[in-house]
Order: C-alpha cells, then structure tokens, then sequence
C-alpha cells in the first residue's frame, strides 16, 4: 500500500480516488471546490487538503484528473502546485486527457526535479470509473509505468504502457478518433431505423451481434431512442478532446477528414444547447 494524493474529484475522480482509497492505500484528495473534497471525504476513507501542494506532499505518487491543458499546468505549477510538494522519487500520473505538447512540457519540468512523469488518460466513462473498469493509455519510462501500473490498477480493466512520455495521451487520442465516427454512424442508423418505422430494441439485438456491433450500440443506442442524454460524457468535453485530435494532426502531417466533420456536428449540438448532453446527442440534428 502506498501514500497517494488525488487531484481533481470530478465525475471521473470520484469514484477513482475512492477505489484507491477502498484497496488500502493512504489518500489524500483536493479539489478546488470545498464541497467535493468534503463529499469525498465523508463517502470514503481519507483526508483532504487545502492545496494541491499539501496533498501531494510526502506522496509516492500523485494522481490528477482535471479539466484541460491550463488546468492541468495549474494543478501541477507555482507556489501551491503538485510538484512544489512533491519529493525527489515520486511519481506523477496523469489521467486528464490533454494534448502531448503539454504533457511533455510538464514531464520536462517535472525531471528537472527528479520527479517521475506517466501520462495515462483514460477511457470507460462515468461508469467505468464508478465500477473500477477503465482502459487506460500510458506513455512514460519503463520504470515509472512499471512501479505505477499497480497503483492503477485499482481502478483499471486493462493498463497498458504505449511508449514515452505523451504516447497515452496520443492514444487516446485515437481512441476519440474512433469513437467520434462511430457515433454518427450510430445515429445515423438509429434515426433511419425511426423513419423507416422499424423497432430499434429488436433491430439492435440482431445487429448488434453481427459485424455493426459496438459498445456505442450497446449501451448508447436506448437513450438515442428514448431522447434521453443528461448523463454520460459531455459534448463540451468531447469536443475540446477532437479540438486536440485535428491540431496534432495538423502537426504531424494525419488527414482526419470523418473526424473533422463530426466535430462541426457536435458545434451544432452546442448550438442546440447540448452543451452538457452525452455525446450520443449526435442524433438530436437528425431529427
């Protein structure tokens, strides 16, 4: 069991910070709302601090999960940031999806201190965090993925180390990538079986056992039904998440043209005011 300090105790963070805390392991949140960390702490065993240099002072290793790139910079830097309170040896993990460019300035900032450096975004959702059961993509040296990936694992189905410093990050992007296409496919086909006056619950059991099968039609296909999108995760968030696919693949020379366009349908959601609806909202425009 080890020390560890949890910042950012969002949707994801929560249930994250308290599947650490449910293994064993000493932990100490922050949040920057008072609330949460008071929540957190009154659902879970462990303590809160006040910054996220107290958290993370004496930490093995520290945990993030926040918002964006500024966020992020802002957890990690300045006189009460992570790696203020953080010792020579500790590990910093990083679960927010951000773009590479960042991590790796943050993982250079972060050696100059003899600090370790795992960038490992995740992906499942709210209910993968809740029930312990997140895919996530590490990029880091060999030995601090290796000292991490026990710690991880609290909350992890599958952890796997893709390279250096920032290649989760770029995995993950691929995994939006994928994710973006396949929703507009979904809802394309969901508002087509609806104007063709086809019974959506029985045309999804047969084919989603077949080759247009996937977790988006298996667990989002009902609410896209039903019209039902306050939950899950937001378009807002996936849109900043695409805003980062099409720069870097701009940078390193990618062409995502589906990937492009569907970005400019969730703009359209946001218009709508879909703003915080799952993303699955896609088929809201079709109708």
């Amino acid at each position: 069991m080890a020390k560890l300090a949890f910042l950012g105790l969002g949707v994801m963070g929560f249930p994250m910070a308290g599947h650490l805390a449910a293994k064993g392991h000493e932990v100490t949140v922050w949040n920057r709302s008072a609330p949460k960390r008071g929540a957190w702490v009154g659902a879970h065993a462990g303590r809160a601090a006040e910054t996220a240099r107290e958290a993370a002072e004496g930490a093995a290793f520290v945990m993030a999960c926040v918002g964006n790139d500024d966020d992020l910079r802002q957890v990690c830097l300045g006189a009460d940031g992570a790696f203020a309170g953080m010792s020579k040896g500790a590990i910093f993990v990083d679960h927010t999806t951000v773009s590479a460019k960042v991590t790796r300035e943050l993982a250079e900032i972060a050696g100059q201190s003899g600090i370790g450096y795992v960038d490992a975004p995740v992906s499942g959702g709210q209910a993968g965090a809740e029930n312990g059961v997140l895919s996530v993509m590490c990029g880091g040296s060999e030995a601090d993925y290796a000292a991490a990936e026990p710690v991880i694992a609290a909350y992890a189905r599958v952890c796997r180390r893709l390279g250096g410093v920032g290649a989760g990050q770029m995995a993950k992007m691929v995994n939006q990538i994928c994710i973006a296409g396949l929703v507009q496919g979904l809802a394309e086909g969901m508002a087509f079986a609806q104007k063709a006056g086809l019974d959506g619950e029985a045309l999804v059991e047969v084919i989603g056992q077949g080759a247009a099968g996937s977790w988006q039609m298996v667990n989002r296909h009902k609410t896209m039904l039903k019209d039902e999108f306050d939950f899950g995760f937001a378009v807002d968030w996936m849109r900043k998440d695409l805003a980062i696919c099409l720069d870097t693949a701009e940078e390193i020379g990618a062409r995502l043209p589906v990937t492009a366009l569907v970005d400019q349908f969730y703009k359209d959601v946001q218009l709508m005011g879909g703003g915080r609806n799952d993303t699955s909202s896609l088929i809201r425009r079709l109708k």
